[in-house]
């Protein structure tokens, strides 16, 4: 049997082939919204800015009622068919997701037509983005060895924010070369194409990717009734869950909601907000493996707690300082001072999951109750706060992400550290309630 397997790879190989698809899909995904102030108003009807971003933003958050359904079916398929399997079926849909967007008519061409198209568009990378997450992380935290591995399985989040990072650094481009007018008619659709290419690339880069040992340890039998073995860990599940409603929630505010913060609630112009933007996300992709680092040597859990308490006492002094300021160095530094807080979950957001369970139900675990977090808190941040925001209330919205990241602090407090009680390489299966029965 171990004559049949594929000879192994480097560690270093199959870390870059999983994290390189990884920055494809989520650059092809943030596209959309750092181009959104452009394009909103080519599939809405004439109105108000803010009506149009509010119109964009649901779009948005309506790509996220897939992300559960993408955990769930790539997580199904990853755990019966293998980590490289799903990963090359979830950047392919990316693909196919990004060229409808490119080629979309706009709403004086097509009426109606034009905002639906667009759904369905986002729709497909919902899916795609939902499964993806729950393989990388089970991928990435499996190709890693034990001493190191949250290290190595921060680079998740390095490739997450480096292909939000490359989409605010195309619209900087683009907003350097092209007028506001060119980018409203048409240059919004160059990150687009650049995606669906790209995305080419990285199918390309998955195909030469080799199963994880994690994996072929798991018997055929451990493939069936994936959905009973999984219910056996409802602890898990909800800790899975809490974490990604505090955390994503944060991680929108801070990253993909902040850019129109700037534009709309501190009025600085769209290249101000934009430069900002990048230059904090900079700064934040480094910190990922520092903590990542960090949690080899203190464990996972102190981190948690971390970002449990610091976001629930900082959140609203600072997303009310940041909308006072007109200074773009003050600005900067009190972003970064939340994206430092909130490091101390995203570093270690993959690894902790992938350790809560056995690896025949691990990419389905980490996928779906993430899916289903990130879809109710993360995916609704923006249209959330420019609801706040229409409603005269914007500090509302400060409050609810403070009070998310307490939920997060609950969980992270009952949570046993994951790095002391890893079930990476716990192959054994839950036992099957109906075969027992």
């Amino acid at each position: 049997m171990a004559a049949d397997r594929p000879s192994r790879p480097s560690q270093a190989r199959q870390l870059i082939g999983g994290a390189a698809g990884n920055l494809v899909e989520w650059f092809d995904w943030y596209a959309y919204s750092a181009f959104g102030l452009y394009f909103a108003a080519n599939f809405f009807p004439k109105g108000d800015a803010l009506a149009q971003q509010l119109n964009t933003a649901g779009v948005f958050a309506v790509g996220f009622l897939m992300r559960p359904v993408g955990g769930w079916l790539l997580g199904l398929y990853a755990d019966r068919n293998g980590r490289k399997a799903a990963l090359t079926l979830s950047v392919t849909m990316m693909c196919a997701g990004s060229l409808a967007i490119a080629c979309a008519p706009t709403y004086a061409l097509a009426g109606v037509g034009a905002p639906i198209l667009l759904v369905v568009a986002r729709l497909v990378q919902g899916l795609s983005v939902g499964g993806e997450y729950g393989a990388s992380a089970t991928f990435m935290s499996e190709v890693a060895g034990p001493r190191h591995r949250g290290f190595l399985a921060s680079f998740q989040y390095v490739t997450l924010i480096g292909g939000q990072l490359l989409a605010l650094g195309v619209l900087i481009l683009c907003q350097a070369m092209l007028t506001d007018a060119q980018l409203t008619a048409w240059g919004w659709r160059i990150p687009f194409v650049i995606g669906a290419l790209a995305a080419l690339v990285a199918f390309w880069l998955r195909r030469s990717l080799v199963e994880t040992e994690q994996f072929l340890a798991v018997s055929p039998r451990d493939h069936g009734s994936l959905m009973t073995r999984l219910m056996a860990h409802p602890r898990a599940l909800a800790t899975v869950l809490a974490l990604t409603a505090g955390g994503s929630l944060a991680f929108y505010t801070f990253t993909t909601y902040m850019q129109k913060y700037l534009v709309l609630s501190a009025h600085w112009t769209k290249s101000q907000a934009t430069s900002t933007a990048a230059l904090s996300l900079v700064v934040y992709m480094v910190m990922q493996p520092l903590f990542g680092a960090l949690s080899d040597r203190i464990g996972r859990r102190p981190l948690l707690i971390a970002f449990g308490v610091l976001g629930t006492l900082l959140t609203v002094p600072v997303m009310t300082a940041i909308g006072a300021t007109i200074d773009m160095r003050d600005g900067f530094l009190l972003i970064v001072a939340a994206l430092t807080g909130l490091s101390c979950y995203t570093a270690i957001s993959g690894v902790v999951k992938a350790e809560m369970f056995p690896a025949s139900i691990r990419a389905l675990g980490v996928g779906l109750p993430y899916g289903i977090g990130v879809a109710v808190f993360g995916g609704s941040a923006e249209y959330v706060a420019l609801a706040f925001k229409d409603a005269g209330a914007e500090s509302g919205f400060f409050w609810y992400v403070s009070i998310m990241c307490a939920v997060a602090l609950v969980a992270a407090i009952s949570l046993p550290d994951t790095r002391a009680n890893s079930r990476i390489d716990d192959d054994r299966a839950v036992p099957d309630p109906a075969a027992a029965g």
